[in-house]
């Protein structure tokens, strides 16, 4: 006779993902799945909102009115991609205001690339051009992550991103073909962000606490490495496209693996400013809490307002 063996909710879990079956909100999910999660979302999304604020920056500063409204649009897509993404965190039973909470007092963390600032108009290409373009690398897998409303989420978001990175690239294009100052200020742009782009995909493998696990849950589908490789090999071929020299004496390609070698990464500058210590970590904190507080009055007149129109709709009924 046949035995009958009783799965445990974990077995279930664990059968989801090696079957390649999402994982919904109201699906059992380990503890640590969930937090790793939450964490993941919220960077993200926090990463989203305080992104708009080095570009954010150029928009009256704009060298024409074209520019002035593709900026502005650009920044509006950042803020829509941080609302998808805090919606995404929620259901995992975490509430926004938390998730603000621990952005505004410094406990969450962002991508370190946004404690950079940007100091001429050829850094808002490079940002659209490089940053955004590993923005893409970075997210174009997390279509297929492993948790249901992440991974739609992220459908949208990529789209939209990737407009983002045509975008930086034309405007590098442009400089690149301007005045001899207007492609010295692209290489001077360029020569700035390579390496810290290089570093917001993240610690090296063997130094990513999280990385295994998420690898194993299907959270992620490539390691930090593995993407920042690709990214290379991907943008090397479009900087010699624009003239550009990259700023690594130790780059070269090679035959054998098929991709480019590349030099050292600064890691203690990655870590200093994942501790709060780059350019403008204290910037960007400042500006995301006066925007907080400067704010109040309308999140305070929405609530009156929803009040009010629940009251009446009561008594209608």
């Amino acid at each position: 006779m046949e035995t009958i063996v009783e799965k445990s909710l974990e077995d279930i879990f664990e059968e989801k993902i090696a079957s390649e079956i999402r994982i919904e909100p109201k699906d059992w999910m380990p503890e640590k799945y969930r937090k790793t999660l939450v964490r993941q979302i919220s960077q993200h999304a926090h990463s989203e909102i305080v992104g708009m604020l080095p570009e954010g920056n150029w928009i009256t500063r704009a060298p024409s009115l074209k520019r002035k409204a593709i900026l502005l649009a650009k920044v509006q897509d950042e803020a829509g991609h941080g609302l998808y993404l805090y919606s995404a965190a929620e259901t995992l039973g975490t509430s926004r205001d938390q998730m603000f909470e621990d952005l505004l007092s410094g406990k969450a963390k962002y991508s370190s690339i946004f404690n950079y600032p940007t100091l001429s108009w050829a850094d808002v290409g490079a940002i659209g051009w490089l940053v955004d373009g590993a923005a893409i690398m970075n997210q174009v897998p997390l279509c297929r992550t492993s948790y249901g409303p992440y991974a739609r989420a992220m459908v949208r978001v990529c789209k939209e991103e990737s407009f983002h990175q045509r975008q930086g690239f034309e405007i590098m294009m442009t400089l690149c073909n301007g005045s001899e100052e207007q492609k010295e200020m692209a290489q001077e742009a360029f020569n700035r962000w390579w390496w810290p782009t290089l570093m917001m995909f993240g610690p090296k493998d063997e130094e990513s606490p999280n990385t295994e696990q998420s690898m194993r849950w299907k959270i992620k589908r490539f390691t930090n490495d593995e993407l920042r490789q690709r990214f290379v090999d991907m943008m090397v071929p479009q900087a010699e496209f624009l003239g550009l020299t990259v700023p690594d004496k130790d780059l070269k390609w090679n035959e054998a693996k098929g991709g480019y070698d590349f030099g050292a990464i600064d890691w203690n500058e990655f870590w200093n400013v994942v501790k709060g210590n780059g350019p403008c970590n204290k910037d960007r904190l400042k500006a995301r809490n006066k925007a907080q507080e400067e704010g109040a009055w309308v999140r305070e007149a929405a609530m009156a307002y929803a009040e009010k129109a629940a009251t009446r709709e009561k008594k209608s009924a």
